[in-house]
């Protein structure tokens, strides 16, 4: 098999005329040159250029060399053009990975308009409390609450988006009973292993040492509309649910801060780089409802 490589410098000498016209073209030095083009006849078995005072001049079989090589590098160009097009087209699939809860209470309206606006373009949403693998392929594009920086792996590239606060809330209704003197214990609602939080008595109301616990956010919020307590929300959960309310006393805590991630050639696609400059808009319009400030 002929080398690509070694036509290249062939076809560098044969429109140079001269080995140093050629070693400046390909950004190499003399002897890269000539060790290549040795390669090259050795491997054909010909003699491929004559050397001139004048400089290179192609021998015969030379000349027939340069035809096909001039060939292969059409084929070349074209292979690596079309690759590059469909690369840079608007269309082919594309799968970002999100967790539930920004994706059923934050972005899906977002999601749908970048859908519509490009048409050709396969969606594919990977709403999942597991983290997809960008190195393995797993998902092109990544949206990730991350408390601190360092953590984010180094073959990642990101995106820095605005900062998430959450906050503790309980169901207007339970709130007013509360205040009436109804009896009924109040519970902190957790997911999981999760342990009740140092803070989580330093509002108004008092909950029992008994927490409810549940496997995922939809049940935590359903919970918590049903007055079994109250739990800590994202601020752009909580403070959009006109069942829920803020419990007096209580402060914003940070989450982490919201970034956009892509890895290695995959974010040089135009869907991808389409799609993150798209959301990247969208996540700073929203970041004063992120910031829990847009309470109504």
């Amino acid at each position: 098999m002929i080398d690509w490589d070694d036509v290249r410098y062939f076809l560098a000498i044969a429109r140079g005329g001269s080995v140093r016209s050629a070693a400046g073209r390909l950004g190499v030095n003399h002897s890269t040159v000539l060790r290549r083009i040795a390669q090259l006849e050795e491997r054909l078995g010909v003699q491929m250029f004559e050397k001139l005072p004048s400089g290179y001049r192609l021998t015969a079989a030379g000349e027939e060399v340069l035809e096909l090589a001039a060939q292969m590098e059409t084929s070349s160009l074209q292979l690596e053009t079309r690759v590059f097009g469909r690369d840079q087209s608007v269309r082919g699939l594309l799968r970002v990975t999100l967790t539930p809860i920004l994706a059923s209470h934050l972005l899906m309206p977002d999601l749908a308009d970048f859908a519509r606006l490009h048409p050709e373009i396969e969606m594919e949403i990977l709403s999942s409390g597991e983290l997809a693998n960008l190195t393995n392929r797993e998902a092109d594009v990544a949206l990730r609450v991350v408390y601190d920086r360092k953590t984010l792996p180094l073959n990642l590239h990101g995106l820095k988006g605005p900062e998430l606060f959450g906050g503790v809330y309980i169901s207007r209704d339970r709130l007013a009973a509360w205040r009436a003197g109804t009896p009924d214990p109040l519970r902190w609602i957790v997911i999981s292993m999760h342990g009740i939080p140092d803070w989580a008595n330093e509002g108004e109301v008092r909950i029992t040492g008994v927490p409810f616990r549940v496997t995922d956010a939809a049940a935590e919020i359903a919970a918590v509309r049903q007055g079994l307590g109250i739990t800590t929300l994202p601020c752009f959960v909580g403070d959009a649910d006109p069942l829920l309310v803020r419990v007096p006393g209580t402060d914003l805590h940070m989450y982490g801060t919201l970034w956009t991630l892509t890895q290695g050639e995959t974010r040089k696609t135009k869907r991808v780089r389409l799609f993150t400059e798209f959301v990247s808009r969208r996540l700073a319009a929203y970041a004063p409802l992120l910031a829990g400030l847009s309470r109504d």
